[in-house]
């Protein structure tokens, strides 16, 4: 379908942001907006949307959505998807009926990294892993500028894989994983996620910070902070090191919250090599381009 415009949508759990862009990636309106966390709110604050978009390009435009879970190929059903209320739901088919379109859909990883390869960070690249640590610990592969799902619709989803060579002292964190389907004491995400991050470093030194506060206490010289940076590059650089010895991606972008902690760019390249079965690491560690932006601009790109 050869169509000028695209209408690229991201469904948060508390707000609904799309873009509109033309074929080339341009920026021609982006809105955000909340809604009532339902399945009803989610579906009419995106057919607003639709439709002034549509009526903003004066002439029909594709439409691509960014959700926070997967919609199953085998069902046409949503799953794990951190909005509960989308769970177990046809939405993809709902809102088709709705906007009276065909409409694409995938994991908002999915679509971060889509964005990145197309024409962010990973641009120059052929093969880039996509990986967002916010609240969160999420990634999506992509080959060719195309995202690789996999047979399960899981590739590069790897935030609930454990965390390779433990050490005594991550063992004993007694830190579970909260999600029901996961529950594993050493869950990736929570060591390497921001909101695991500053669990971590709470519960070590009884204190009550956020994972943007640790980063300032790092940018003062506190020791504590500074341990604890530490020790998560460490353990993220052996998480890059396994997908590195899987996909060995050309490039790994890095987006959400933590993606801002400007170290990590310093010090991962130097750590991953002492976990790989290379002789040389040549893989990019870069920090996406289009920051929030990614997730809404790789809906609308799976029209690409």
């Amino acid at each position: 379908m050869d169509k000028k415009f695209k209408i690229g949508i991201d469904y948060g759990g508390t707000k609904i942001e799309a873009i509109l862009i033309d074929e080339n990636g341009k920026e021609i309106k982006r809105e955000r907006s909340g809604y009532d966390k339902n399945y009803k709110s989610g579906i009419e604050t995106v057919k607003k949307f639709v439709e002034n978009f549509k009526q903003e390009s004066r002439q029909d435009a594709t439409v691509g959505i960014a959700i926070p879970g997967f919609l199953s190929n085998e069902t046409g059903l949503v799953h794990n998807a951190n909005s509960d209320w989308l769970n177990k739901k046809s939405f993809k088919k709902d809102l088709e009926k709705e906007l009276s379109c065909e409409i694409k859909m995938m994991n908002d990883a999915n679509c971060f990294t889509l964005s990145e390869s197309i024409d962010g960070a990973g641009k120059d690249f052929k093969s880039v892993f996509g990986v967002i640590i916010g609240t969160g610990f999420g990634g999506g592969l992509s080959f060719n500028k195309e995202i690789i799902e996999g047979a399960n619709q899981v590739a590069g989803d790897w935030g609930h894989q454990p965390l390779p060579y433990p050490t005594e002292d991550e063992k004993n964190t007694e830190i579970k994983c909260i999600s029901p389907t996961c529950g594993r004491p050493l869950c990736a995400e929570q060591f390497i996620s921001g909101t695991g991050f500053a669990d971590i470093f709470n519960k070590k030194y009884n204190t009550n910070y956020k994972s943007p506060e640790i980063v300032e206490l790092d940018k003062n010289n506190d020791e504590r902070a500074n341990e604890e940076f530490k020790l998560y590059e460490d353990r993220f650089a052996r998480l890059i090191a396994v997908m590195i010895g899987i996909f060995d991606p050309e490039a790994i972008i890095l987006g959400g919250g933590m993606s801002n902690v400007d170290r990590l760019y310093k010090n991962l390249p130097d750590i991953i090599p002492k976990y790989t079965f290379s002789e040389k690491v040549r893989t990019k560690i870069l920090k996406n381009k289009h920051g929030d932006s990614s997730g809404v601009r790789g809906a609308a790109w799976l029209w690409n």
